[in-house]
Formats: structure tokens, sequence, C-alpha cells
């Protein structure tokens, strides 16, 4: 396995990580034995980062990776996230000093350790100041119970602003983001990606498989077992499915399987440090992990180019952040009675 710094951090990780979003989950992989030798698996073919979230499985999948961790916990870059509701109580969720310090103490009583190697919000907060969120943040840092900071699927203008928030307030900045990126969803390149290097962040990129339309399992015309195809707008999009049938071929004439293409891709560009796999079942992770020595060559990602070109994305994944500029109708449209030009 080769190594990658992950931004400026001076943390060493590989280029492909662990998401365990689906371990200890009724709608991912609820065997914890199984979940927990998953776990080893990946680390013992030298995957050294993964990444969790208090939210998944409503802190089960943690707890899993806790019992996972143990004997091992040194070898591991561990990443969490908080920020997504944690239960029905309004104050259980968001970036407020008064939840991170709260829900800091509740990942590390279920990781079973001491410190989290890197602690991202998980999705931005307009409600809170961002030199709150820095402020808590920094003071978990400079107490030891936190190693570093990041962000994840923050837009690029938000970025941005937590970086000059930081200098000007004297605060740990965010040294990582999380954005969601594949072969059918580039829009990261555009500007979250350029951004994210001028400031020598890192990025783990969350959904190279498309959420598992990368997987050939989902076909135009065809069913599917995916359980999400039931649950997301997104597997029914039309320009999406023909251009997953595009792809096929192509990964098809390069000799490679569509999952080893969309993977490869992911960590071919620059700014990309890690890349999340979220297998539900060691047969998933092996087929994945047989795809570590792919190299795409130029003309297999002209050819990637020209399908989707860069920058652009075929249909919005339905997890994707949308600020609320979009999705307030009060901050889009003007009282009526203001309206009119005359």
């Amino acid at each position: 396995m080769r190594y990658r710094t992950l931004g400026r951090t001076g943390i060493k990780v590989s280029p492909y990580s662990l998401g365990v979003l689906l371990l200890g989950s009724a709608r991912g992989n609820p065997d914890q034995e199984d979940s927990i030798r998953l776990v080893h698996r990946a680390l013992d073919t030298g995957i050294n980062l993964v990444d969790t979230a208090d939210v998944y499985g409503g802190g089960a999948s943690e707890e899993v990776l806790g019992k996972a961790l143990i004997g091992r916990r040194d070898d591991v870059v561990l990443a969490t996230k908080m920020g997504r509701p944690m239960g029905d109580d309004p104050n259980r969720q968001g970036a407020s000093r008064r939840w991170i310090t709260t829900a800091v103490e509740e990942s590390l009583r279920r990781l079973q350790t001491d410190h989290i190697d890197l602690y991202q919000v998980h999705r931005p907060d307009p409600d809170t100041d961002v030199e709150e969120t820095l402020s808590a943040l920094t003071d978990l840092v400079r107490s030891g119970k936190v190693r570093a900071i990041g962000s994840s699927t923050m837009p690029a203008s938000d970025i941005v602003e937590a970086q000059w928030v930081a200098e000007r307030r004297g605060l740990e900045r965010f040294r990582t983001d999380q954005p969601p990126y594949s072969i059918l969803n580039r829009g990261i390149e555009r500007e979250v990606l350029p951004v994210a290097e001028r400031y020598g962040m890192g990025t783990l990129v969350w959904g190279p498989l498309a959420q598992g339309m990368l997987t050939g399992r989902a076909r135009r015309g065809q069913p599917t077992d995916l359980v999400r195809a039931d649950l997301f707008r997104v597997f029914h999009d039309e320009a999406r499915l023909a251009t997953i049938e595009q792809l096929i071929t192509l990964a098809d004439e390069a000799g490679l399987r569509l999952t080893h293409l969309a993977m490869a891709f992911a960590i071919t560009h620059p700014g990309v440090s890690t890349a999340l796999l979220g297998p539900r079942t060691q047969e998933q992770l092996d087929d994945l992990l047989a795809g570590l020595d792919v190299v795409l060559p130029d003309d297999v990602l002209d050819r990637i180019d020209e399908i989707v070109p860069p920058g652009t994305e075929v249909g919005r994944l339905d997890q994707d952040y949308l600020p609320p500029a979009l999705t307030t109708t009060a901050r889009r449209r003007r009282p009526v009675d203001e309206r009119a030009a005359a």
C-alpha cells in the first residue's frame, strides 16, 4: 500500500480508506462479529484510515468500530463526524459549542478511545456562527481529545470563510473536507478541490461508487437488488442510468471491472487524498481491494471526460448538501407586495 499525506497535516493515509456507515446497522450489516472481521481485513491490507459518524446506526457504527480497534487503535487514523440529529432534542445536533462538547464525549465512549485523529463537522450549520464552531473545536485540539478537525460536504465559499475566521481569530482551522465525488458527480473539481488544495486541506471523498450505482448492479430497464434503489430518487434518473451504460462499455473495453474503474478514477485527481470504501460484506470489500493496483491510462481518462465532462454532475445526490439560500423559499422570493417593478 502506498500512502499519501492528508493535506498538510503530516498524517499519512492510504489512498483507499474504510467507511463504516453500514456496520452495526439493520440496513447494513447487523452482525457485529462479521463487521469486526471486515474492519480487520481492511487493516490487514494496509488501509489505515477508518471513517465513521455518531449518527451512523444511532451510534452503533462507532460502537462496533471501537470493539474492532481494541489492540489496534494506535495503527489507525480514526475519523468520525458530528452534527446530524442524534434524537428528537433540537440541541442534539448542529455545530454549537453546547453540542460539540457533548457529542465528542459520547463518541469517545463508544469508540473506546481517549482521542480522535480527525473530528469532522458532518454538514454546515447555518444557525451557528463558524467562529463558535471553530472555537469549540480548537479547545478539543488543545485538550488532546482531537488531533485535527475537518468539514464535510462544505461549499467552497464556506471553506474559504472558515479559513479566514480561523486566521483572524487564531483558531484551529479545518484541515480536511469530506465531499462527494465519483465519475457521475464531478462538481467538486470546479471549486471545492482547487480551494482545498490552495489551503493545504486533505480530502476524503465519499460515494466513489455513486452509492452503488457504479457497481454494475443498477442498469437501465433492468431490476436491481440494491436496497438504496428504493430509498433514493437518483437511482431512477434516466440520464444517470444512460451514463452508466456508457461507463460499463468503457470498463469492458479497458478490461476492468466497473468498480475498479470507478475507484481508480476517484484517487487519480491530485486534490484527492483518499477515497472511502463503504462495503457491507467481506466479499464486497475483497472485490474492491482486488483493484488496488489499477492505474487508469490517459486514453481511458480522456474517454471518461467525454462521457462526463470535468466539473459536471449527472443527477444530484439525495444526500448532497443544499444551502438555506436554495431550500428556504423565503430566501428566494420577496414578499408578494414587493415583487412588482413599479
